[in-house]
């Protein structure tokens, strides 16, 4: 569970990103029972909530954060979520309980798993879903006890037969896994059990993320039954200096991935590697390793170069935690939920009456390199699609804009590509240059180059006094100037006139080669929300803003390239509808 959590932001004044503009808001862990409670909750019609999104799942009111335990089941899809039924900012929690048969449109249902025994009395905390053999689900969650322990905990649907699943039944040897002195465990710091899966052994293996002398650390536990679990004498992972590691995953993705096809997590053998995620409770950024996994020694090795620093693979590089995947067996794809905290601060969201939401669930596989992870929108967005405008191919001469007429603005799904033909004005990248998010702020969208800024200003005002801009720019390589570097950047830093917002710029290199590729962008915009697929889904970033003039009928969308070289844009764009959300 990501344990950040109020809505009482705090900024992180480091020189470095002072120095750039680049500042993240982060949230503290601090419970603020004077704003627990429902009195604080808004009740106003969508209508009136400019902010609101669309498609993007969210309850009708209150604060949410981490995805929980998604499966399918009889055809149901199911997400669990972390839920506060009382209030707009984090305490009472609760694991809330949605369905949909297509991943877009959801229906709620009561609260499947709340605190009401000794083991979990202060709060059922993030876990995951397990399919045992014969189909049947399993969940596995940390319970808060009174002690204030976090202790693993499992509890089982009461009727199998119910594809809804509406009830669920905490075994009475609860809790089956806690810290002792003997195991030399942080009590306070060991929370997120992840989907178990099975050894060729045929003994169930899990891992559970903790903190110990300020590494993160990836307990692995052991079970012949599901019940009873032994601790393996050496981690799945660890990492010195990392600090609390939470919502960890480990599952496989096949090498071969021009099918597009996932895998069971049980899966294992020379035709996978083992994608191994953490969430860095520090700095509330997630990182990801792909590696090799012998399941005979249980022994997990990142391949070279993947490490879990700022210099590692990510999901997002915007607002994006505590995510989690599963294995949808009805499509045979892997498929990654994703929280997407606030902006805004504590007293904006009472009066939104509302807090958090989920990103659209993406499909995730291996590139064709084996170096990372490919992530796209599940295909069954697409049935919100409405009006098409096509963007027949043009030339968007050095700084230059043009306004895409015809579709909803607030509410839209853009897929362009950019393709340029002369290199020769591209800037040398600096060697100094190794942080995307600071050169993303350094150079932001008004500041021309050569090759870019070119790309999208979404969720914008008729002027540009706000927007929010999706964009790339390419450089030389430092070391090779028959090589390119692709820098992709979510520039927040006009998406509101709101001065008391987040608006940090974010950023990514993306690996392509701008020389025999087009540069695609696929961009989700939804009200307060831009979330941007860059490269065929090789880096992804998520704004969440809040504009006070781009709001509803008065949203604009442009492409605009502001650098001194052409580049041809082509594509579409549809206005999409509203879901069916809760």
């Amino acid at each position: 569970m990501a344990m950040m959590i109020s809505s009482l932001w705090q900024f992180c004044f480091l020189s470095l990103a002072l120095s750039y503009g680049v500042v993240e808001l982060q949230a503290s862990h601090h419970v603020h029972d004077n704003l627990q409670t429902t009195q604080l909750t808004s009740t106003q019609p969508q209508a009136k909530e400019p902010y609101r999104t669309g498609y993007h799942f969210q309850p009708p009111k209150n604060w949410i954060n981490d995805p929980n335990g998604p499966l399918i089941y009889k055809g149901i899809y199911h997400l669990f979520y972390q839920y506060n039924p009382k209030g707009v900012v984090w305490g009472n929690i609760v694991w809330a309980h949605s369905t949909s048969t297509d991943l877009v449109n959801w229906i709620p249902h009561e609260a499947a798993i709340y605190p009401s025994q000794p083991f979990d009395i202060n709060g059922c905390w993030s876990g995951s879903a397990t399919i045992l053999p014969g189909g049947k689900p399993a969940i596995l969650y940390t319970g808060i006890n009174r002690q204030h322990q976090q202790v693993q905990n499992l509890a089982f649907p009461k009727n199998l037969s119910d594809p809804f699943l509406s009830e669920w039944i905490k075994i009475p040897q609860n809790p089956l896994i806690s810290p002792t002195l003997a195991n030399q465990i942080n009590a306070t710091a060991f929370r997120d059990p992840t989907t178990a899966w099975l050894g060729p052994d045929k003994h169930w293996r899990l891992v559970i993320g903790s903190l110990r002398n300020q590494a993160g650390v990836a307990y692995l536990y052991r079970s012949k039954d599901f019940l009873y679990w032994v601790k393996a004498k050496h981690p799945l992972h660890s990492q010195k200096k990392a600090g609390m590691w939470e919502c960890p995953d480990f599952f496989p993705v096949l090498k071969d991935s021009s099918t597009g096809v996932g895998v069971d997590t049980s899966t294992y053998g020379p035709h996978v590697k083992h994608v191994f995620k953490i969430s860095l409770n520090d700095t509330r950024k997630e990182y990801y390793v792909i590696g090799t996994y012998n399941p005979s020694k249980d022994i997990y090795i990142p391949d070279e170069g993947s490490v879990e620093s700022d210099s590692g693979l990510r999901y997002d590089y915007g607002k994006f935690y505590a995510s989690k995947t599963f294995f949808d067996s009805a499509k045979n794809r892997r498929i990654l939920w994703g929280w997407i905290n606030e902006s805004s601060n504590p007293k904006s969201d009472i009066r939104k009456g509302w807090s958090g939401l989920q990103a659209i669930p993406r499909t995730i596989v291996l590139d064709k390199f084996g170096k990372q992870l490919v992530q796209w929108p599940v295909v069954e967005l697409e049935k919100l699609r409405t009006t098409e405008v096509k963007l027949p191919s043009i030339v968007l001469k050095g700084e230059s804009l043009r306004e895409v007429l015809g579709v909803t603005a607030a509410q839209a799904d853009v897929e362009v590509a950019f393709e340029i033909s002369d290199f020769r004005k591209a800037e040398a990248l600096d060697p100094s240059w190794i942080n995307p998010q600071i050169l993303c702020s350094k150079k932001g969208a008004s500041v021309k180059g050569g090759l870019g800024p070119f790309g999208l200003f979404a969720l914008a005002s008729k002027d540009l006094k706000e927007n929010t801009a999706v964009f790339y720019r390419i450089f030389k390589s430092h070391n090779n100037y028959n090589k390119y570097v692709v820098l992709m950047c979510s520039d927040q830093s006009r998406s509101s006139l709101n001065q008391h917002n987040d608006k940090t710029t974010y950023g990514a290199f993306v690996n392509v080669d701008p020389l025999h590729e087009k540069l695609s962008l696929r961009s989700l915009i939804d009200h307060s929300i831009v979330e941007s697929f860059g490269g065929e889904g090789k880096a992804c970033i998520t704004a969440r803003v809040y504009p006070t003039l781009a709001v509803d009928g008065d949203t604009h969308l442009y492409a605009f390239n502001y650098g001194s070289e052409s580049v041809k844009i082509a594509g579409s764009v549809w206005s999409l509808k509203t879901a069916k959300i809760n």
